[in-house]
């Protein structure tokens, strides 16, 4: 225990902020706390922050990495870790003092009503969460201490399946049609258009639609469509591509809604630490901390500072609105504290940002996109009247999912030798050639065959292929 706090004081202070929480119109899970030293933090961290975890060499790394980092004082840890589960947990380290305690507790709690009441979040079956993971965790030690598996062949197929684990679908609030369904919509979609001039048009030619293609309509879940079509893997293999598939699709809420959640969190606890009338010391502390957690950070996107600014200027378009946005969007319909609660639930980070981030804010954030010349960097736009748009673009590009190419299966048969055949839905982003040849050639060793991706590159549609002889690149054929 800090020499600095009793249980017995974070309990009375978690009691006072439930009450704000409760006052403020925030709708939780039932919250637990664990008290955890730097080494359980850092443990947590490499872990995801899960309880349970299955074992691979990566999460050991990343410890290792971590530790090296805090030990050298290079790198702090975080206040706390919260889990998207009900109840929620999450750890409190043990070395804060009582006022980062208190401010960490009231930040949890706003964490925890995003979880509960954000739409990404709806596919995670919170109340199956740390069971789950235990599961997976467990048939994965089984796998590794059966002698016919080993920890080798284990390790591989986790290796490549980690490798293209957010290669997924992105939107879980869109019902995924299954094979008859997309047969139905193939169909309608060759069917003939009603024409009401048919009597003097030339009869159109019937499309003939493929459908002994596999798959019908392009299909992004690229672990799940290896693991139901290659016959060649065994059972154990495709459970581990169901395990990593789940987390993967457990973690993407978190990964698509960073800004929203971290700005909400961050908007809530500075609303609830001012109501809980701190005595003067710890009120100078949380002022510190608070801006210490809000500051800008030169040359980077820090998702507390931008969340935290928005919500607040939601709020103030809502409540106190300028005659200029009176006049360019009418006058608010509803109040702040309503429009916030109504955000919170409906959008993700490339939404929030697209609706709310306008060129008074971005001049306010002093945002700007720069690129690398030679070995310096070279600022190409500012947020000014004519570069904004610009800025915002591609500020929107790298939030969420946006730095991870959009890639989906076209066709498991190509050329009637089993080659896997992927599309890469180009932004104006060229791949790098050197982690797609990567990626590519763990796809191949899950699919067992040789794979293939049209892209672009450099402007010119290009196809990469893997096999035993390594990458070409050619044309489409």
């Amino acid at each position: 225990m800090s020499e600095s706090w009793t249980i017995a004081e974070l309990e009375h202070w978690d009691e006072r902020i439930r009450e704000q929480v409760e006052a403020c119109g925030l709708t939780c899970y039932p919250q637990e706390f664990e008290i955890c030293d730097h080494n359980q933090m850092l443990g947590a961290m490499a872990y995801h922050g899960m309880p349970a975890h299955y074992p691979h060499w990566s999460y050991g790394k990343s410890f290792e990495r971590q530790k090296t980092l805090y030990d050298h004082g290079v790198s702090g840890l975080p206040y706390e870790m919260v889990i998207n589960a009900d109840p929620s947990i999450a750890y409190l380290m043990r070395e804060n003092t009582l006022c980062l305690q208190i401010l960490t507790i009231a930040h949890v709690y706003a964490h925890n009503d995003f979880f509960r009441n954000n739409f990404t979040f709806s596919h995670t079956e919170a109340d199956r969460v740390v069971g789950a993971f235990k599961t997976r965790a467990d048939r994965v030690r089984d796998y590794v201490e059966d002698p016919s598996i080993g920890v080798d062949r284990v390790e591989a197929v986790l290796d490549a399946a980690h490798a293209v684990s957010l290669h997924t679908r992105r939107n879980f609030g869109i019902r995924k049609l299954n094979p008859a369904e997309q047969k139905e919509r193939v169909l309608a979609a060759a069917a003939p258009k009603h024409d009401p001039w048919q009597e003097i048009h030339q009869p159109a030619e019937p499309e003939t639609p493929e459908l002994g293609r596999v798959p019908l309509e392009p299909d992004p879940d690229l672990l799940l469509f290896i693991r139901d079509h290659n016959p060649a893997l065994e059972d154990w293999q495709r459970d581990l591509l169901t395990i990593v598939h789940d987390e993967a699709t457990y973690f993407i809420p978190q990964i698509e809604t960073k800004i929203m959640n971290e700005g909400w969190a961050t908007y809530w606890h500075h609303q609830i630490m001012h109501k809980l009338e701190l005595p003067q010391d710890l009120h100078m502390e949380f002022l510190v901390r608070h801006n210490q957690v809000v500051r800008p950070i030169e040359g980077e996107l820090n998702p507390y500072h931008i969340g935290f600014r928005m919500w607040h200027d939601i709020r103030r378009r809502h409540d106190e609105p300028t005659a200029e946005e009176i006049e360019e969007r009418g006058a608010p319909t509803t109040d702040g504290h309503t429009a916030m609660f109504g955000i919170r639930e409906c959008d993700r980070d490339v939404s929030f940002m697209r609706r709310f981030l306008g060129p008074r804010m971005m001049r306010e954030l002093g945002l700007y996109a720069y690129e690398p010349k030679g070995e310096e960097l070279v600022v190409t736009r500012v947020a000014d009247e004519t570069g904004w748009r610009e800025v915002k673009e591609m500020l929107l590009r790298s939030v969420g999912l946006g730095g991870v190419p959009t890639i989906a299966v076209r066709d498991a048969d190509l050329g009637g030798n089993r080659t896997l055949l992927l599309h890469h839905d180009h932004d104006d982003r060229d791949l790098q050639l050197e982690f797609a040849e990567r990626t590519l050639s763990h796809l191949r060793t899950l699919w067992g065959r040789d794979v293939a991706l049209d892209t672009v590159l450099k402007g010119e549609p290009r196809r990469l292929c893997v096999s035993g002889d390594g990458l070409t690149i050619e044309s489409p054929g």
